[in-house]
């Protein structure tokens, strides 16, 4: 009888492709990964994985059974969202990521929502940005998503994935205050052909949205600095660096040197949840999804 665990570890091995991802996935150790996998090559009378430079990588046998475990572990999530709904009980462990602002302005609402109406739900939350979270859905090492498009510029979100709106969250552009447009009332992005930007990392999607945007309006970007956190970039406006997109979710106190203007060209991020299609039915998947939602409604 092959072990359910050791297969989880065989899973991991396939979608992370190494012994160091497939621990951290896991949260174990990489030895421990070693072990469970030496154990499961016993079981099966084969070789599983080979020597791949300083890494490895699966054999036939490897990819054969890896396919036939993540079917199983597929099943077995299955088994586990019908024994839930079944008890119709919110228990247990949930793990959600978010974006940074999703995390500041939905998470501490929905959580607090969640421990008063169900105590027994463990509930864990990760910062990530959204193509992360998204894949860590797909792959089981998260319950739940919270992540965001444009409306110029969708994010694809993987067939086996359930999504639910949350908000529409409306953008500002934020200039020094002493800015040559600080005193208009509505501005548009292509008024800006001039400005340094300041984005976020390169790769991330909203970075490549911002490039993608600004260019449609026959704007070349002259993307000056890069800041990852939306007060950092505030903090860099204020000193007069340049200009930058600031979201209203989850934005807090915006420094006195700093200007905001609303966009006319309206501007606005879609935020949405997913979870795996195969959770549809368990109550802490439902749970969460409701407290979201509520909490959304808000803003």
């Amino acid at each position: 009888m092959l072990n359910l665990e050791r297969l989880r570890t065989l899973d991991a091995l396939a979608r992370h492709g190494s012994v160091s991802g497939a621990a951290d996935g896991l949260h174990v150790t990489t030895s421990a990964v070693s072990q469970q996998m030496a154990k499961l090559e016993r079981e099966v009378g084969q070789p599983l994985l080979s020597k791949n430079g300083r890494g490895v990588r699966l054999t036939d046998a490897g990819r054969l059974l890896a396919d036939h475990a993540a079917r199983i572990i597929s099943q077995v999530e299955l088994a586990q969202s019908d024994v839930e709904a079944q008890r119709g009980c919110v228990v247990g462990d949930l793990r959600i990521g978010a974006f940074p602002t999703a995390m500041r302005g939905l998470l501490p609402g929905t959580l607090k929502a969640l421990r008063a109406e169900h105590p027994e739900l463990r509930v864990r939350v990760t910062e990530q940005e959204p193509e992360q979270s998204m894949r860590a859905v797909v792959r089981g090492d998260l319950d739940l998503a919270v992540a965001i498009d444009w409306h110029n510029r969708r994010m694809p979100v993987p067939a086996e994935l359930s999504r639910a709106h949350l908000l529409d969250d409306s953008v500002d552009i934020a200039m020094p205050a002493g800015h040559p447009m600080a005193d208009r009332s509505r501005i548009s992005l292509a008024d800006f052909a001039d400005d340094d930007w300041i984005s976020w990392n390169e790769g991330q999607f909203c970075h490549e949205w911002l490039v993608f945007t600004l260019r449609g309006l026959g704007v070349e970007p002259r993307i000056t600095h890069i800041a990852e956190e939306h007060h950092t970039q505030l903090a860099f406006v204020e000193a007069g660096l340049g200009v930058c997109v600031a979201p209203r979710l989850g934005r807090g106190p915006v420094p006195p040197g700093v200007r905001l203007l609303p966009v006319c060209d309206s501007l606005r991020r879609h935020v949405y949840v997913v979870w795996r299609a195969d959770a549809d039915r368990r109550p802490s998947v439902r749970a969460a999804v409701s407290a979201l939602r509520e909490t959304a409604g808000l803003h």
